[in-house]
């Protein structure tokens, strides 16, 4: 899962949802040293992402990707379904989706006291350049994909994965909307 979709499954707290995405940022710090709460969204993060990486689904949609760019179909996967989150949003929320990014936003700047840099540098460009209400637009997200691709530092062709996004993305969602409710039972249960 991606930070938007991190923090959606997140407990209704928001030290648990700033621990929640720190889940990505966590190697190398003292996470013994955090608040109870942060390291309980840790834990949750972890937790969202093996089930993730094994729901058959998910293990379905990696494959639609070709072979050159099945490495990456997990990381592209992730952004991606903070986009079919978003295009989907009435569906797993009564919450208006500005609402609740423009929280989102706003408790990143309450806490990032307690953010790694690296998080905090990440967090600030999130909210100043509006991250997640780009992802509704497939466009974007390609344009972020490409980014990611960007910074790696080995040979690869994760460059415009965007367009097998595109050419598979009515079977991408569906698997998307048969998965992400089983995901959500199970964060509620961790």
């Amino acid at each position: 899962m991606n930070h938007l979709a991190h923090l959606f499954l997140s407990p209704d707290a928001p030290l648990i949802r700033i621990g929640s995405l720190m889940g990505d940022f966590a190697r190398g710090i003292d996470v013994d040293g955090l608040p109870p709460q942060v390291r309980q969204g840790i834990r949750h993060h972890r937790a969202v992402d093996a089930f993730t990486d094994t729901h058959p689904q998910v293990l379905a949609s990696k494959r639609l990707f070709s072979s050159q760019r099945r490495r990456f179909a997990g990381v592209a996967l992730d952004m991606l379904y903070d986009h079919y989150l978003l295009r989907h949003w009435q569906q797993f929320s009564n919450l208006d989706t500005g609402i609740f990014i423009a929280g989102m936003y706003r408790e990143f700047r309450e806490h990032e006291h307690l953010m790694p840099d690296n998080m905090r540098r990440v967090t600030r460009r999130m909210a100043e350049n509006d991250w997640f209400n780009a992802y509704a637009d497939l466009d974007n997200l390609g344009y972020a994909l490409n980014r990611v691709a960007g910074r790696i530092r080995f040979r690869h062709r994760f460059f415009d994965i965007i367009q097998e996004i595109e050419e598979h993305d009515r079977e991408l969602e569906q698997r998307f909307l048969s998965f992400f409710p089983d995901l959500i039972t199970f964060a509620g249960e961790n």
